[in-house]
């Protein structure tokens, strides 16, 4: 996998299969056609290759604020590349790109991807005031050589709606780590180095990592959930808080994760946190022998939930 920050940069050595869209997440919708996408490119001897962008445009314009983007841009390139893409673009999205009109746009990706045929979504668009709709493509690859295959997303669940990282972010903002999974097709994971925290957890017999998480990448709501912490090539049952420590008057959102049966330092070393349910509301306790007890019961049954399931890999 190839996997660079300007589309100048990439130059493929033969023509490529593309499709171009955020993919935040790559929920199940992206991995639905990207999977084909990828049988179709490798069938045709073409290189399969996403353009994507870095910052999202909901950020450069305004519409989105603080903690937004689901997958930090090195676990979006791994998680394309885990389907098979073999050529993977964060382009800046920028003025330059914002007013950029379709036809110009197409142009650049024929120059430089020597693309061959662009895939979309029913609902995709691109270009300045979006008006490189699915019709203005289809006519721009009939005059240029390139097809536009469209590919229908896949809906979630049985409810018929269509999959998009809008949902899921709006799942995580109300704590459904669980809606949030099915429509990823994997459990919603958040990544970074361990710090040194308060100290607290250690003197109260429930030693925390405290996760440095991207400060752009969502956390679910508020919370206590069960799930998997990743660390040192193993996988450990672990049980986090995700909030403010009420009970202490913390000021800072802060994920602070209690492995079960483990006990070594780790500050310095690099966790995945992989959410896999809720189990309550943050609150406040009245003093920290309720804190303690009420810690004891998320563990005991965070370890009941999790033993239930498969270790994963």
């Amino acid at each position: 996998m190839k996997h660079v920050t300007d589309l100048t940069d990439a130059r493929p050595d033969r023509p490529t299969i593309v499709a171009v869209g955020m993919f935040d997440g790559v929920h199940r919708g992206h991995q639905h056609l990207l999977k084909r996408l990828v049988e179709s490119a490798r069938a045709e001897g073409l290189i399969p290759t996403v353009l994507t962008f870095f910052p999202h445009p909901d950020k450069v314009l305004g519409r989105a604020q603080g903690r937004y983007y689901l997958t930090t841009p090195e676990q979006r390139a791994a998680l394309l590349g885990a389907l098979g893409v073999e050529v993977i673009v964060s382009h800046p999205f920028d003025d330059e790109v914002r007013q950029m009109r379709a036809a110009a746009f197409v142009d650049r990706l024929v120059e430089h991807l020597k693309l061959r045929e662009l895939w979309v979504g029913q609902d995709f668009a691109l270009g300045y005031k979006r008006e490189g709709n699915v019709e203005f493509l289809r006519a721009q690859g009939a005059h240029k050589g390139s097809g536009v295959p469209v590919v229908d997303l896949v809906g979630n669940d049985k409810s018929g709606d269509i999959i998009s990282s809008s949902t899921i972010r709006a799942a995580l903002e109300t704590g459904d780590v669980e809606r949030a999974a099915r429509w990823l097709g994997r459990p919603y994971a958040v990544e970074g180095t361990v710090i040194h925290g308060d100290g607290r957890g250690r003197t109260i017999g429930f030693a925390t990592a405290n996760l440095d998480v991207w400060d752009e990448q969502m956390l679910p709501a508020n919370g206590v959930y069960a799930g998997w912490a990743r660390v040192g090539g193993e996988t450990f049952m672990a049980v986090a808080n995700v909030g403010r420590r009420p009970t202490f008057d913390g000021q800072i959102v802060r994920l602070e994760a209690h492995l079960l049966d483990f006990d070594r330092p780790i500050y310095g070393e690099r966790m995945v946190f992989e959410f896999v349910a809720r189990l309550r509301d943050e609150q406040r306790f009245d003093g920290i022998d309720a804190l303690v007890a009420q810690i004891r019961r998320d563990a005991e049954q965070g370890r009941a939930l999790l033993s239930a399931l498969p270790k994963p890999e």
